[in-house]
């Protein structure tokens, strides 16, 4: 037999353990804190802390529209896949952009991804939503392009696209945006699926805290 912490619940607290012990998390805002620790638990690394940009009182915010009921929006199902829909304290609809009816029909009709035009077909829900990006940067362009162009604004952007071409680019324009939209991101080229659910989760799981 191979030597190793077999207990879920002891892994999950050695974890947290250790990112406390390994994370500077006392710098962040209060609310920001359990996002911020939940996102070094899915990536594994402690660094990408001093990367968080946030806008004031965007965990707050975020538990608020959760509580109200607020829909969640996010790019693709790889992220819907890691939300904690059983811990949701309303009952929040989640959708997925580029899973829209006519996504892939308007994505080949005006050449952008799936996810963008997906994101244009959801513009009528995005007003007090939770929006949450975790794999397309065009889909937050996209999003951005949309609150400019008088769409509703969500409750909270959820934004962590990664990849090389448009992640930091689209991250970036999401933290200097005045729009007046709230967001959480993670500057420069890093971010997921998993990351992105991982910050939602953090704000549901703060709900019970």
């Amino acid at each position: 037999m191979l030597d190793y912490i077999r207990d879920p619940a002891e892994i999950l607290r050695r974890s947290f353990a250790i990112i406390e012990e390994e994370t500077s998390l006392a710098g962040l805002a209060e609310d920001i804190r359990p996002v911020a620790a939940r996102i070094v638990h899915a990536c594994g690394m402690p660094e990408v802390v001093a990367d968080l940009a946030f806008s004031d009182g965007a965990g707050d915010i975020g538990k608020r529209a959760l509580q109200r009921g607020a829909p969640i929006l996010c790019d693709v199902r790889m992220v819907a896949a890691g939300v904690m829909t059983n811990r949701f304290p309303a009952r929040n609809p989640v959708t997925v952009a580029i899973e829209e009816d006519g996504a892939e029909e308007l994505a080949q009709r005006t050449g952008q991804t799936r996810s963008a035009a997906g994101m244009q077909l959801a513009a009528g829900r995005l007003k007090d939503s939770v929006v949450t990006i975790g794999n397309a940067p065009t889909a937050l362009f996209r999003l951005l392009e949309l609150v400019a162009d008088s769409a509703e604004r969500p409750a909270l952007v959820l934004g962590f696209p990664v990849g090389f071409v448009g992640a930091a680019e689209s991250k970036a324009a999401l933290a200097t945006n005045d729009l007046g939209v709230a967001f959480i991101t993670l500057r420069g080229r890093r971010g997921g699926s998993a990351i992105a659910a991982a910050a939602l989760n953090a704000l549901i799981l703060d709900l019970d805290a």
